[in-house]
Formats: structure tokens, sequence, C-alpha cells
């Protein structure tokens, strides 16, 4: 191409020079020679880029900028941010789920829900860089895993709280209840009224005691309640009692017309323990079911007591805190596999909208 010289008239003058040309790389810098033929210039050729490439002698446009994030630290930036959303909510909902199932919120509920308020704190926390990305008060320029760290954080937390909950009046809550109360060893209802038991969570029977199934009763009451007395059989026989302070209880497993008793482990002849029933809201209806069964059995119980029977009462209580570990743990392994899900839809959404 040609160039203009620079001089009267339009006419070249006799000082040479060596006008800078760009190239679009460094490789294909030339030297111009002077009109004069003076040799080539050194020194005076630097390497340029072409503006526009497809137009004949354009050139001049200044280098491209320089990425903000080389491929390597971007790479980097992005496994920090992906573990970080990953491990972080998942561990917080861990300790959030035990904080809410453990002992703790049975002896000292005030200091558990302390420290569950600290947990919100945390989370508010969380969400500061993303409310001052979402109000324009930040100078980041990729919030999207700001965003999603504070949303997963804050499902954390209300899971963990929910769920928790549940685990822990579920299974945790009665485990703690009967590790509370006493234990009664050796007990005869032949000898020992229901009121020097009263304390008792877990009281294990003579072995001659069983159930007398013919005095069994229930009441209807949207559910079933069946209950029957505990006794004492010598020689074979089922002895009558002065008054029937201990009784077996279940729900829907007994005929409403019929002594059927077949709650817990009535046919099991090892069974002479009992678990002490716990939930206030049926223990009155079972209370009606005795008071049928001493109208028509024409028996006395002048302080019912009311236990699940089982062989072995310390082994039902611990399948309470077993439950309670298993739900944890599902939970724990549960929430890591959707978090791991959610974490990495997020990961290839921001990559394909261009947020690294």
């Amino acid at each position: 191409f040609w160039l203009k010289p620079f001089g009267s008239g339009g006419f070249a003058t006799k000082t040479s020079f060596s006008p800078v040309v760009n190239f679009p790389c460094p490789e294909q810098a030339v030297r111009l020679q002077s009109p004069h033929g003076g040799g080539m210039q050194q020194g005076n050729v630097q390497p340029g880029y072409l503006s526009r490439p497809q137009l004949y002698g354009g050139f001049g446009s200044p280098a491209p900028k320089k990425a903000l994030f080389h491929d390597e630290e971007r790479h980097r930036l992005n496994l920090a941010s992906y573990y970080q959303c990953l491990f972080v909510p998942w561990l917080f909902f861990c300790a959030t789920y035990a904080l809410t199932s453990c002992s703790l919120q049975y002896f000292k509920p005030a200091l558990a829900y302390l420290v569950l308020a600290l947990c919100a704190v945390v989370v508010l926390a969380s969400g500061w860089i993303p409310f001052k990305l979402l109000t324009g008060r930040s100078a980041l320029r990729e919030p999207s895993w700001h965003i999603f760290f504070f949303v997963t954080m804050a499902i954390a937390f209300l899971l963990g709280v929910v769920f928790g909950n549940l685990n822990y009046s579920e299974c945790m809550h009665e485990y703690f209840d009967y590790k509370n109360l006493d234990i009664f060893p050796e007990v005869s209802p032949l000898h020992t009224k229901g009121q020097q038991v009263m304390s008792g969570g877990r009281v294990h029977f003579d072995n001659n005691t069983v159930l007398d199934i013919t005095r069994s009763m229930s009441f209807k009451n949207l559910d079933t309640y069946c209950v029957a007395p505990i006794s004492v059989v010598e020689g074979g026989t089922t002895l009558p009692l002065k008054t029937y302070d201990f009784w077996a209880v279940g729900l829907g497993c007994c005929s409403e017309n019929a002594a059927d008793f077949h709650c817990g482990e009535y046919r099991n002849p090892h069974a002479h323990s009992g678990l002490r029933l716990l939930a206030d809201e049926q223990r009155d209806f079972f209370r009606l079911a005795v008071q049928q069964a001493e109208a028509a059995h024409g028996i006395k119980a002048e302080h019912p007591l009311f236990f699940y029977w089982v062989e072995d009462a310390n082994s039902e209580m611990e399948s309470f805190k077993r439950d309670g570990y298993k739900y944890y743990l599902m939970g724990v392994f549960a929430h890591f596999g959707w978090q791991l899900l959610a974490v990495s839809l997020a990961s290839a959404a921001f990559a394909k909208v261009g947020y690294e």
C-alpha cells in the first residue's frame, strides 16, 4: 500500500521516514525502506494489530484487553466456590439436625434455642453479600455463587430444624424420657401396688408373671384401646389379685366384644417386662377400658399403670435411640445427595451463562 509522504505540495522530501505499520501479530511486522534507497531503518518497526483487516490499508487498533482471570486462575476459583457451596451448607445441616435431635433440647431447651438463634444469625450473615449485590452496593462482578450459597444455607437450616424436631419428637424424646425414669427389677403384681412404682419407666416382673387374657377388655374411640391385667401364675393357674394395678396395653390389637388381647409379645413365654406408656393423650382412654374391665369381670384397679408388654424393656428403650441415629444418618446422606445435585446443576448453569 501507499503512504502519503510528508512535505510541501504533496511530494516526498529528502528526509527519510519509516512509518509505523501495524500488523495482526508481531511475527508479521516489516520494515519499510526509504524512498531514496537508504536501506532498512532499524528500531522503527513496532508490532501492531489491524483494526479492520478486511479493508485494504486498515491499521491502528489498540491491543485487546487482558482477560480478568487466566484460565488456570478461573478454574481454581471455580473449584473453591464449588467445594465451599457443597460442604459448608451440608455440614451446617448436619450440625443443626444434630442440635435439634440431641439431649441438649431435652435437658436444657433454653440453651438449645439460643444456639439455634445463633445459627439463624449465621444464615443471615451469609446473605449480606448477596443483599449488597442485588441492591448494587458491591463492586463484585460475579454474584452467582454468593446468592447460591445463601439460599442453600437457608434451606439447610430450615431442613435441619424441621427434620431434627421430627426425629426428636418421634424417637429421641421417648428415649430420654425412659432414660430419665426409674428401673424396678423383680416386681410382683401379687405383692406390689401401683403407687410403689409410679416413677418407673422400665419394670421387670417376676418370672411367674403372665397376662390374664380372660380378663382383658377394650374401649372404642376412633381407635380401639386394648388392656389386659398383668397377673401371677402358680401351679399352672392364674391367681386372682386383690387389686390389678399393672396392665398391658395396645392399640387396635383386640376385639371390641371379646377377650382376645393380642398386643405386644403376648405369646412370648419369656416376656416378663413392661415399658411404661408415656402418651398422655392415650392414658385416659386406657383408664376407661380398665373401668369397663372392672365392671365386666368384677375386679378392682386402685392405681392402674400401663405398660407395653415386652421381653426386654432395656432393649426396647434402646431401640428408640437406634431409630433416632438411623434417621439422622439417613437425613445426612440424603441432604448430601441433594446438595451435590444442586451444586452440580448450579455450576453447569453458571458456566453456561458466563459466570465463573
